[in-house]
């Protein structure tokens, strides 16, 4: 019950770009009041135009088979962390690019579908390279830009902790085993913080 609820909170904070410290996590301007666009980096201007992110999305599945969270994994981590596309993005792009033959499912493990690209897929990066190399280009300087403060994956796992520990102390009175445990797992991850 804890860990759903602990769940449901910090996807509902992640949604909502809030963050505490102070205001919002925009992905524009760093932390303020204001909202950045989903598709917006630390410099400013666009990441993604209309209809790049499907063909980023292609590219991806060109270069090996991915499964949909490896997508999202992939752009995130191409991008350096200044913008995660969501899954309910990314995953009916694989959907649309299945259904117009430029992608196929090779596999299926339980709910994850392993998607790579088709024949006419190559065919369509190949009409669309200037466009494609255009995209990849502003993802490299994305990627170099984003340096300064600290990244998106790091300010989501500090808030989740804190978030954690809040919930957790808030169900009452902790027992001396409890104290215990939880001053052992913070002085812990306190030492591989320091040792990282």
């Amino acid at each position: 019950m804890f860990f759903k609820q602990l769940h449901k909170r910090c996807e509902e904070r992640h949604a909502r770009g809030d963050w505490g410290m102070g205001g919002r996590w925009n992905r524009e301007h760093g932390f303020g009041k204001g909202f950045g666009g989903r598709h917006r980096h630390h410099g400013g201007g666009r990441v993604f135009d209309h209809g790049d992110l499907r063909l980023v999305i292609l590219h991806l599945i060109s270069e090996k088979p991915r499964y949909g969270y490896e997508v999202i994994k992939a752009i995130e981590e191409k991008v350096a962390g200044a913008y995660t596309p969501s899954p309910g993005v990314v995953y009916p792009t694989l959907t649309l690019l299945e259904e117009t033959g430029l992608a196929t499912v090779s596999e299926v493990e339980g709910n994850k579908k392993l998607y790579a690209v088709t024949e006419s897929g190559k065919s369509h990066l190949a009409e669309n390279r200037v466009t494609v190399e255009g995209i990849l280009r502003r993802i490299e300087e994305t990627h170099a830009a984003h340096g300064g403060g600290p990244s998106p994956q790091i300010i989501r796992a500090m808030e989740n902790f804190k978030m954690a520990l809040r919930l957790r102390l808030s169900q009452g009175k902790l027992s001396e085993e409890q104290n215990r445990s939880i001053t052992a797992a913070l002085d812990e991850a306190a030492r591989k913080i320091e040792q990282a």
